[in-house]
């Protein structure tokens, strides 16, 4: 990042002064409340543990990735930002940095030069919820890693914690760079100091919607009830050989790729 300490301690400052206002407001609520809306009711879809598999053999063009980036980006307002700071949930990199613990020194072309998408794992042992000073960051019940924009402080915590590199930093204001036409008024916008992230998609599952990029994928994504023997994605996990990111950390990921 080419910011100086000096543009860092500003952006931190601005952070903990906008926190400050909250707890003077009363703006802060708990985590769980701040997310009540998208709690599993009676209408949305509900699992003990949910996971995704993405099936790596069916993305064969960049029109197949750009879809469910798109679609992601679109539905949580996620905004473009130039210089390097670009605001990402859902992106692609190649073999060698999604699976440095997997490669080997005579991989095939076709795999080494592959793109692969990448996203927040909504790990079972999450170290990012353990560092997070405020509890910006929590573990809802059926495994998704949950952020509180509200509680957030801009201390990067979440971010030096988490292996995959899955979080982003706001270093300017995000609304900056959204083209206010096409915001969706449904999911909110963030601000200036807040770190961001994948979050399953919990708005749309309360809606009873499967998460967007699952949508987008027509079928290369399969997503689901981990806990669950009968569901999709048990039954392609049985299926099929799959592998997860950096498991020797032991974090235990919640997304798995068939390779």
């Amino acid at each position: 990042m080419k910011r100086s300490r000096r543009q860092f301690l500003k952006v931190a400052s601005l952070s903990v002064l906008g926190l400050s206002t909250h707890l003077a407001t009363g703006g802060i609520v708990n985590a769980a409340q701040q997310g009540e809306q998208y709690l599993p009711n009676e209408h949305g879809l509900k699992a003990g543990r949910w996971a995704m598999v993405i099936d790596t053999r069916a993305f064969e063009t960049p029109a197949d990735f750009e879809a469910c980036v798109t679609a992601c980006h679109k539905a949580h307002n996620v905004p473009h930002i130039p210089n390097h700071q670009d605001i990402k949930w859902l992106w692609t990199d190649k073999y060698e940095h999604v699976f440095p613990e997997q490669s080997n020194n005579h991989m095939s072309e076709a795999l080494e030069k592959r793109d692969f998408l990448v996203l927040c794992n909504h790990c079972e042992n999450p170290p990012c919820v353990r560092v997070c000073p405020t509890k910006a960051t929590y573990k809802r019940p059926d495994g998704i890693v949950a952020m509180d924009y509200h509680r957030c402080i801009g201390c990067r915590f979440c971010m030096a914690g988490c292996p995959y590199g899955a979080r982003s930093f706001n270093f300017s204001d995000p609304r900056k760079h959204l083209d206010m036409a096409e915001v969706n008024p449904e999911f909110p916008t963030r601000m200036i100091g807040v770190v961001e992230k994948c979050n399953f998609c919990v708005e749309r599952l309360a809606q009873g919607l499967m998460p967007a990029c699952v949508e987008a994928a027509e079928g290369k994504i399969v997503f689901g009830d981990l806990n669950d023997p009968e569901s999709e994605v048990r039954k392609v996990l049985a299926e099929n050989f799959t592998i997860r990111r950096k498991p020797a950390v032991g974090t235990q990921p919640g997304v798995y790729y068939i390779i």
